[in-house]
């Protein structure tokens, strides 16, 4: 599934092509994703100005003169910029034509992704209970510890709570993690302040390097210009069970938790 650094990474690749711009078509070729586009949403946005493309958690937003495009890439989906009059392949389902003559084509294998309209984005069901974001300011190890008091909840689906902090991924968490030195399994509330500033920092340092160098390279995901990100060759844990850790040359190990691969050190990470 893209997580937050291949959405950011969509988001800065659209954005030089569609900032200012005015809609002059939408095609919708398949209106069944995760929840049916609006029967009505060329008329609402045919003719207007984009403001800015921006980005909440894993969603895009477009944000026009009288409301907010939210964009979801769920599971497989992506949004690419076409300039070349490409003509449209299997799972494209959805073109939002600009009066440039570019198009922003999105495609969606497994039809898990959404475009919604608003017109008010900050109270929208999807939007309005979401935590901080994890590269603002508003976060940091004292949030994280201050929300944690009681917890008995793994650590690492604490940190993979939205309503906690957003975008923190399972390949992200994972990542975090074995740098923060911290067990997935170690309960939240029984972590202290020290910690968690070390976490915090661990966040946001994965997620800045990912951004940087174009998402993570898994599946599905390209971004914007059709070319994968690489943050997936310097990955410390996921996806490497079995390896030596980085840090201690014990083989790592890998767990379940909530039906997704964790792996963590069991020497380093305490």
């Amino acid at each position: 599934m893209p997580e937050l650094p291949e959405v950011e990474t969509t988001r800065r690749g659209i954005a030089p092509h569609c900032e200012g711009q005015v809609i002059s078509a939408v095609t919708v070729r398949n209106p069944s994703l995760r929840w049916p586009v609006p029967s009505d949403l060329a008329e609402r946005v045919s003719g207007k100005r984009i403001q800015s493309a921006d980005r909440r958690a894993k969603y895009l937003l477009i944000h026009l003169e009288d409301g907010t495009l939210i964009i979801h890439l769920g599971m497989s989906g992506s949004l690419r910029v076409i300039t070349d009059n490409a003509p449209p392949m299997t799972h494209d389902h959805l073109d939002l034509t600009l009066e440039s003559g570019t198009v922003l084509r999105f495609n969606d294998p497994r039809r898990f992704g959404c475009w919604l309209w608003t017109d008010s984005v900050d109270r929208h069901p999807l939007i309005e209970s979401l935590g901080p974001e994890p590269l603002s300011e508003a976060f940091n190890g004292e949030l994280l510890f201050q929300r944690s008091r009681s917890k008995k909840t793994p650590i690492k689906n604490f940190i993979m709570d939205n309503h906690v902090v957003v975008g923190v991924g399972n390949i992200y968490a994972n990542e975090a993690l074995f740098k923060a030195g911290i067990h997935p399994r170690r309960q939240a509330g029984r972590i202290s302040l020290d910690r968690y500033r070390r976490l915090a920092e661990a966040i946001r340092e994965t997620l800045s390097a990912a951004i940087l160098m174009g998402g993570t390279t898994l599946r599905d995901f390209v971004n914007s210009d059709g070319k994968p990100g690489y943050f997936a060759q310097v990955l410390l844990v996921y996806g490497k069970t079995g390896s030596p850790c980085t840090q201690c040359n014990t083989l790592l190990k890998e767990i379940r938790m909530n039906n997704r691969s964790t792996v963590y050190c069991p020497r380093c990470q305490r």
